[in-house]
């Protein structure tokens, strides 16, 4: 794709790093969205809590990237901590959303983070971007988030929902909590391992992000998951042997309860997540299995 402007909200997080730099490296403008005063030519002020956006300051972006949240498994679901995870989506959304709607002339993609949170506990069946939300808080949680941002679908610009699995990186997100747990011999099943979990490689979600902005055909609902989900146990073989150690000792669910609270039903929930409008698309992944993925990071 020839040099865009580019607009990334969440650009210190996991994924937000990764794409700002691989966008950068390949001659594009980024600007960051930040919620201190922007201090820098490339930075521009927002407050998701307050829903302040510096419009002025997206003036002449092609594409948006919209990643900010906080992090699902970053703190135990207190009550405080479920408003903190919902309304760092939401208002966030709305706000950047109506900025965006505002300019006079509006990018021409925005491409909005979700998660496969938004289907729930699909058990063994596989689930594509037909499938309706799921019940709970994290369903709940994704389907305002998506609906936030109606003023930007309303205003004609292209609105890609990014429904990101759980990505495989050493550096953050589920399995940075995982990996040290393996490396030490105390990895296990978690429950009864026959729970499937939709996973993507942190340069496939990268780089499906950038697939997203490219590709004018993609609107709506976008699953970013490998393609072929595995259970719980199978992810344990394979790090496992990715990292030479062994996986003996299953976490029981009854302990995960006690050490995750709330979320703890998410963690032994199964999504066996299907990237159907991907491949559709002519998608190309460099790391589709979990052995390939867990290898990569």
């Amino acid at each position: 794709m020839s040099s865009m402007k580019i607009a990334v909200t969440g650009s210190t997080g996991l994924i937000g790093t990764e794409l700002v730099r691989s966008l950068r490296a390949d001659g594009h403008e980024v600007l960051r969205l930040v919620r201190r005063g922007a201090d820098a030519p490339d930075e521009v002020a927002w407050d998701p809590a307050r829903q302040y956006v510096d419009a002025a300051g997206l003036t002449g972006c092609e594409a948006v990237v919209h990643l900010a949240g906080a992090g699902v498994a970053d703190h135990r679901w207190t009550d405080a901590y479920k408003k903190q995870i919902r309304d760092s989506r939401v208002l966030g959304t709305a706000a950047l959303a109506e900025a965006l709607a505002s300019l006079d002339t509006p990018p021409k993609v925005l491409v909005s983070g979700s998660a496969v949170g938004y289907y729930g506990d699909t058990g063994s069946r596989a689930v594509d971007e037909s499938a309706p939300p799921g019940d709970g808080f994290l369903p709940s949680v994704c389907v305002e988030w998506e609906e936030a941002a109606g003023p930007a679908e309303e205003a004609g610009i292209r609105t890609v929902f990014a429904r990101t699995g759980l990505v495989v990186s050493r550096r953050g997100g589920a399995w940075a909590k995982l990996i040290p747990l393996f490396r030490a011999g105390l990895g296990g099943r978690l429950g009864s391992g026959r729970q499937y979990m939709s996973f993507i490689a942190l340069h496939d979600e990268v780089a499906a992000l950038r697939f997203l902005l490219d590709t004018e055909s993609l609107s709506g609902p976008v699953n970013l998951t490998a393609p072929e989900p595995v259970t719980n146990r199978e992810v344990t073989e394979a790090m496992s042997r990715v990292l030479h150690r062994p996986a003996l000792l299953p976490v029981p669910g009854a302990a995960l309860r006690v050490a995750l609270g709330e979320a703890a039903g998410d963690v032994l929930a199964g999504q066996r997540v299907v990237p159907a409008a991907l491949l559709a698309a002519g998608f190309r992944y460099a790391f589709p299995s979990v052995e390939a993925a867990l290898r990569a990071a």
